[in-house]
């Protein structure tokens, strides 16, 4: 049995913990009452008052302590996004670069001749626009053989293919006519090649594959009219191998009766992106 002492001690550490809960009592008793909170709330605030709870007991403290530690040092498993330490959603990583436009093969002005760094911000950028639509649809149609397809910084109507180490100027071109809407004969003279076909909508078209340079390699070209404008399409050899034009005339024919060609000619023909064709007296 214990002393007197002790049973004193035990009385007194009673009453202290009387008097702290009449303290606490009186204390809450002038608060304002607590609005009623919806199911989810009344449960979070009753798995706090629970947490409290086994806090106040002996060695809570610390295992809580441990367990937050553990949670924080556990990886994220989500998929698309993650949480992070605070439990807040990251957001996923912006989509790869490799989805946006290739930057343009740079190409000096030659002298007194200028180039889209000429150009005001706005137009500019919307030539750039028209050229990244015509980059996607000319490598998606193209044969092979050209290589990968990208615009250049000197001309509206200039692009270039490369293809191991090649590379074959490509113009592609789409013009308002003004009054030169003559149709050019295409003599076959001087090994030139010349094919006629009909595209979609009755349109009249071109081509020729034509020996340039030194005769020893050919260029291949499109040519056909479009609501006000003329259209062209060319690929150049690369005189340096002795390497003709990769595509035939044949291959532009198919190229040109595309779908998503025809409509890259009628947005550049209702809102054209080159200056009026003009003729030169006696040319």
């Amino acid at each position: 049995m214990g002393t007197n002492e002790d049973l004193n001690g035990h009385l007194e550490h009673a009453r202290a913990v009387l008097l702290v809960r009449d303290a606490m009592a009186r204390t809450t008793a002038d608060l304002p009452a607590i609005p009623d909170l919806a199911g989810p709330a009344r449960a979070q605030g009753r798995r706090r008052i629970a947490r409290l709870r086994a806090a106040i007991g002996g060695g809570a403290v610390a295992v809580a302590a441990i367990a937050v530690a553990g949670a924080l040092a556990l990886p994220g498993t989500g998929t698309g996004t993650g949480r992070g330490a605070t439990g807040v959603e990251v957001a996923a990583p912006p989509p790869s670069s490799q989805a946006q436009p290739q930057p343009p093969v740079h190409l000096e002005p030659s002298p007194g001749e200028s180039s889209m760094a000429d150009l005001p911000p706005a137009e500019r950028a919307r030539q750039e626009n028209f050229q990244n639509r015509a980059v996607a649809v000319l490598q998606e149609l193209l044969p092979p053989t050209v290589g990968t397809v990208q615009r250049t910084d000197l001309s509206v109507r200039l692009y270039r293919g490369t293809k191991d180490g090649k590379t074959f100027d490509i113009i592609f071109s789409v013009r308002p006519s003004g009054a030169d809407r003559t149709d050019r004969p295409c003599l076959e003279v001087k090994g030139q090649v010349c094919k006629r076909a009909t595209l979609p909508g009755g349109i009249e078209a071109t081509t020729a594959t034509a020996p340039v340079n030194n005769g020893d390699v050919a260029e291949t070209r499109l040519s056909f009219h479009y609501g006000k404008s003329n259209v062209s399409l060319s690929v150049s050899p690369h005189d340096a191998s002795g390497t003709s034009a990769p595509v035939t005339g044949d291959q532009l024919l198919e190229l040109a009766k595309a779908p998503g060609f025809l409509d890259l000619v009628k947005a550049a023909d209702s809102d054209p992106v080159e200056q009026e064709q003009k003729i030169i007296p006696g040319g």
